[in-house]
């Protein structure tokens, strides 16, 4: 069985536009600025945390995300996916990825009968495949066009 994708974080439509301003506020910050969260509770008393600035850009692309209304799962680089896992991750069908596993351009080791392969892997063959989808859109969007004129 391979990682639940389907379990993403996704924030309500009435926090959204307080989420963008609040990546605003943090891709606004200078090097100089420290981040704090500032937690209140019920009865009025106070905690903070300090952020580290690397963890506050990261938090600041969380909330940049989340204000647009996608679906978000954390997982690390290293974590292992199935091939099913892999296919949702990249837009492709099963059976394409279990090509690209047998050609040999997707690594991949055997856990008994399963296949499992690194999130990075995966991840870098979607940014190496990027701007074969970009040229597949514009060509698609062309074709549309020279259909919608009758050519």
């Amino acid at each position: 069985m391979g990682m639940d994708l389907t379990a993403r974080y996704r924030l309500p439509e009435s926090d959204r536009a307080e989420s963008a301003r609040s990546a605003r506020i943090l891709r606004g910050r200078s090097p100089a600025d420290s981040v704090e969260l500032c937690i209140v509770h019920p009865d009025g008393t106070r905690e903070t945390a300090v952020v580290p600035p690397a963890a506050a850009g990261i938090v600041a692309d969380l909330l940049a995300k989340a204000a647009e209304g996608e679906a978000m799962a954390l997982l690390s680089e290293e974590a292992e996916v199935s091939p099913e896992d892999a296919a949702a991750i990249l837009g492709i069908s099963r059976p394409l990825v279990r090509r690209r596993m047998e050609s040999g351009v997707l690594p991949f080791r055997r856990v008994g009968a399963h296949r499992r392969l690194r999130l990075a892997d995966v991840l870098a063959l979607k940014q190496g495949e990027a701007p074969i989808h970009v040229a597949l859109e514009e060509l698609q969007a062309d074709t549309d066009e020279l259909a919608a004129h009758g050519l």
